[in-house]
């Protein structure tokens, strides 16, 4: 006999393996710029700064998009949002053709910025259809499952440039490039920008033809103006919510798409597949997450937990030795992993530290809300910005200090001081009295 709850989660197979693929899909063009910072950065000679503004453009996008979006939904219905996000992200995709063969800088940026828009999009799409297909009191582990495909994506996605792009230029690395060698590195862009374009072009029709059902909108939705942000922003753990989120993301992005051009600067060959390194991490400890929280550890406590390890591998980042390989002689050599210097590993290690982050905070910051839990969530969601000015300072610090782009990371010892100060009190004040 088929209850309506058997027939409820064999109706949901379908959208949510959809569903499943479009953050796989995310995840592989978001950390794909890990990979795609150090080559231009090679190809255009770029200054730690400039090759900062790769990710600026990518992620300023959600700043000024996302609320856009959330209108072109509200419009165009879920799952045409989902389509059209993916439409702009294929035009973003051919975009990065005329980009390669001029060598232009701005035409790249433009790239960057036009992804970042149709990924907004996507995502404001996207997000709600893990919720709301399948039980409610199930959520958490459909988001949790998610966030590995998005991570696991950004494992895959930098091997898949390597091996594609990268591997015909290993020797190159450390070397000055001549002109013919530079438009040769180029133009090895073009076919793999072009064969992702046309891939999203086709899934995003596959969607639009898809049995994917149509959400209802929330009631919230119609009338969540200036007066229900003024609420919301009169919840103070709202507000440092937001706060560590941004933080968070700068330092999600600092660790996951600077740790190849650090690594270029290091002389490593392998420098494209070093955000897979950081992405294992955070599998790793989302996978710690679901075993541990709530079982063992409290969502502050994991938080608190997180913080302080980001503190302690930023130290060992800033003021560590490029010429020790400690940590890969005992951890990776000995079962036939790389060789790789210890500030660079602790780089990677830092997934490990960020990955309880996101889901910890969402929960703290949105506790109490009620009626205004969708506002909420979307000024969250702002928080995502923090990835255009993380790289940012990080840049600019890179530029400015004697450390080079190894004391660029100091910027991250603020960030995680903020986090540590939400874990430990920052998610109780209710009240700005």
């Amino acid at each position: 006999m088929i209850t309506p709850t058997n027939e409820q989660s064999r109706s949901s197979i379908v959208p949510m393996a959809i569903v499943a693929m479009l953050f796989f899909i995310l995840g592989f063009a978001t950390w794909l710029n890990g990979s795609l910072m150090p080559y231009l950065k090679q190809i255009l000679q770029l200054s730690p700064f400039q090759a900062s503004l790769i990710l600026f453009s990518f992620y300023i996008a959600v700043t000024f998009t996302a609320l856009p979006s959330a209108w072109v939904i509200r419009k165009v219905g879920y799952k045409n949002g989902m389509a059209l996000g993916m439409g702009v992200m294929m035009v973003a995709g051919l975009l990065f053709i005329p980009a390669a063969q001029t060598q232009v800088f701005a035409l790249f940026l433009l790239a960057q910025l036009v992804m970042g828009a149709g990924q907004t999009l996507l995502q404001t799409a996207v997000n709600p259809y893990v919720v709301r297909l399948g039980p409610e009191e199930s959520a958490a582990a459909r988001v949790s499952v998610m966030g590995i495909l998005n991570k696991g994506a950004g494992v895959i996605a930098p091997m898949v440039f390597t091996a594609l792009i990268l591997d015909s230029f290993k020797d190159r690395v450390g070397t000055t490039l001549t002109q013919v060698q530079i438009d040769e590195m180029a133009a090895s862009l073009i076919y793999p920008y072009l064969g992702m374009a046309i891939f999203i072009g086709i899934l995003a029709v596959a969607v639009k033809k898809s049995p994917l059902p149509e959400l209802d909108k929330d009631a919230e939705d119609e009338h969540s103006g200036q007066g229900q942000i003024k609420q919301a922003l009169a919840h103070p753990n709202l507000v440092f919510g937001i706060i560590a989120l941004f933080v968070y993301v700068a330092v999600e992005v600092i660790a996951g798409d600077t740790i190849g051009t650090f690594a270029l600067t290091l002389g490593v060959k392998n420098y494209g597949v070093m955000t897979s390194y950081t992405m294992l991490c955070m599998v790793l400890g989302y996978t710690l997450g679901i075993i541990c929280i709530p079982r063992f550890i409290s969502q502050p406590n994991a938080l608190m937990l997180s913080a302080i390890l980001g503190l302690i591998l930023t130290a060992g980042i800033v003021f560590g030795d490029n010429n020790s390989y400690m940590i890969a002689n005992t951890l990776l050599v000995p079962f036939g992993g790389a060789y790789l210097p210890d500030t660079l590993l602790m780089i990677a290690c830092l997934g490990l530290a960020n990955a309880i982050v996101w889901p910890a905070v969402w929960p703290l910051a949105l506790s109490g809300m009620g009626k205004l839990t969708s506002t909420g969530s979307a000024l969250l969601i702002m928080g995502i910005a923090g990835g255009a000015f993380g790289p940012l300072f990080w840049g600019l610090t890179s530029s400015a200090t004697s450390l080079g782009m190894q004391g660029g990371y100091m910027v991250m010892f603020p960030c995680y001081c903020f986090i540590l100060f939400y874990a430990v009190k920052g998610y109780k004040i209710k009240s700005w009295k």
